[in-house]
């Protein structure tokens, strides 16, 4: 399998809740040209939270999507938890404050760094990771 693309998106503000907003714009883009999306969390409340806005963060916006459960996912996004992943596919957005096992098993991977100051150094750290691993991520600030 090839390198993949690493995406850090860098918030400028993120408010309550301004990286799960932000994993639905993601995923709202990716819907439609790719076939494996999958947004991973770091607790089913997480994952409840960011079900929760797929369904209500932009009026008009449909998105259809799951929360993995152990059976074999029927649609194109996912969302799941170190418990139950989704362990390859398109696109990957991590979540959580690591780089999963299971990163380099998606063409692409999306990190979203909020306004947070702890957030922001566990961003430093998946960073430094990314290049351990022989990976160059790009960095967009929001």
């Amino acid at each position: 399998m090839a390198t993949p693309r690493v995406d850090f998106y860098v918030l400028s503000s993120s408010g309550a809740n301004g990286r799960l907003h932000f994993a639905c714009r993601l995923a709202e883009r990716a819907y439609g040209e790719l076939d494996e999306i999958y947004a991973h969390t770091e607790s089913p409340a997480m994952a409840g939270q960011l079900d929760e806005l797929l369904w209500t963060f932009r009026q008009g916006s449909f998105i259809p999507h799951e929360t993995l459960s152990g059976q074999e996912p029927r649609s194109a996004v996912c969302i799941g938890t170190p418990a139950q992943p989704r362990e390859s596919g398109q696109l990957l957005i991590n979540l959580t404050g690591e780089v999963p096992a299971f990163a380099e098993q998606f063409a692409r991977i999306a990190e979203i760094v909020d306004t947070d100051e702890s957030s922001r150094a566990a961003s430093r750290q998946r960073f430094k990771r990314y290049r351990e691993m022989g990976i160059e991520p790009v960095t967009h600030t929001i």
